[in-house]
């Protein structure tokens, strides 16, 4: 069934259009994504900026007028962190109602997990059923600790890429202070995880979203990004400390001539790094095996299989 899912992120805002039908076959047809920074601010001031709302509903609009050409089963529309967490979101999705007639969804932490996680497990190879998954979003970090005969355990964290970037990382380069306050932040969430799991058992980490995958098409130097090469992509933490190491001798506008960096996303990569190398660290990971696989897909992959429960209900 053809399908179309919007993911209304607090840095990125993406599309995906596919055909879905569960159990495996998802095909792209077409997909967008546009960095956008709805969350810029929202830490401090618990408010979508006019200009950050502006943004998005313009890029919206675009899409409406690309989706408008396909024949659809259903078009759904998620927002996350920046939204759920601004005092002004009720302003922000009636205008989006009112400018492009969708309904967004809002999910809970929770629920954004155990969508991401339907997203990686569509994209795993089936060996894979027990890992540790690992969601770096814009304001929010969720794990999912999936165990075969038990029910995913999910958390989400109050860290994400931009929240910790406006918080600690006050200079360009990163200072030493920086990066030791941004590993402070970031080990008091992480001790909320094992408190949520307890001792984790040993298990393949996988990561997503645009940290992780903007670091395995850094790790690969590629100068265009190849979903295929970023798809299962084993990034090693040696990887990850050697790019912290460049990174923090940068600028941002230096960092961009390094391949695989995406314009947006100069600043906001150090964080994710500083992030990711700490998840691996304190859980004692070598390496992290990246998905391309997140949130985008598993909120098509849950839509198809409520089409489908549907159609069964009435057969």
């Amino acid at each position: 069934m053809l399908l179309a899912g919007i993911d209304i992120g607090t840095l990125t805002c993406r599309l995906l259009v596919a055909d879905v039908n569960p159990p495996g076959e998802f095909t792209v047809v077409d997909a967008d994504r546009q960095i956008l920074h709805l969350g810029e601010g929202v830490d401090q001031h618990k408010r979508l900026s006019q200009a950050a709302m502006d943004r998005v509903v313009a890029t919206l609009k675009d899409w409406k007028e690309k989706t408008a050409k396909y024949p659809l089963r259903a078009l759904v529309v998620v927002a996350t962190s920046a939204v759920r967490e601004s005092d002004n979101r009720q302003d922000f999705l009636t205008r989006i109602k009112q400018e492009t007639g969708w309904d967004v969804e809002v999910l809970t932490g929770d629920e954004e997990a155990r969508r991401t996680l339907l997203g990686i497990q569509f994209g795993l190879p089936h060996t894979i059923t027990n890992f540790l998954g690992l969601d770096i979003g814009g304001g929010s970090t969720e794990c999912i600790l999936v165990q075969a005969g038990k029910p995913p355990a999910v958390i989400s964290l109050d860290l994400g890429v931009v929240r910790l970037l406006e918080r600690v990382i006050r200079h360009d380069p990163p200072s030493a202070r920086d990066i030791h306050h941004a590993e402070s932040c970031i080990d008091q969430e992480l001790a909320k995880v094992l408190t949520a799991f307890g001792p984790l058992p040993r298990l393949p980490l996988v990561g997503t979203a645009g940290a992780v995958t903007t670091l395995a098409a850094m790790a690969q130097r590629l100068s265009r990004y190849e979903s295929a090469r970023i798809q299962n992509y084993e990034l090693t933490l040696l990887n990850i400390r050697r790019l912290e190491q460049e990174f923090v001798t940068k600028t941002g506008s230096q960092r961009l001539a390094m391949p695989g960096l995406e314009k947006g996303r100069e600043f906001v990569i150090v964080a994710g790094t500083v992030i990711l190398r700490r998840v691996m660290e304190r859980f004692g990971f070598d390496t992290c095996l990246v998905s391309d696989f997140g949130l985008r897909e598993g909120v098509l992959v849950h839509q198809a299989n409520k089409q489908l429960t549907g159609i069964n209900s009435h057969t």
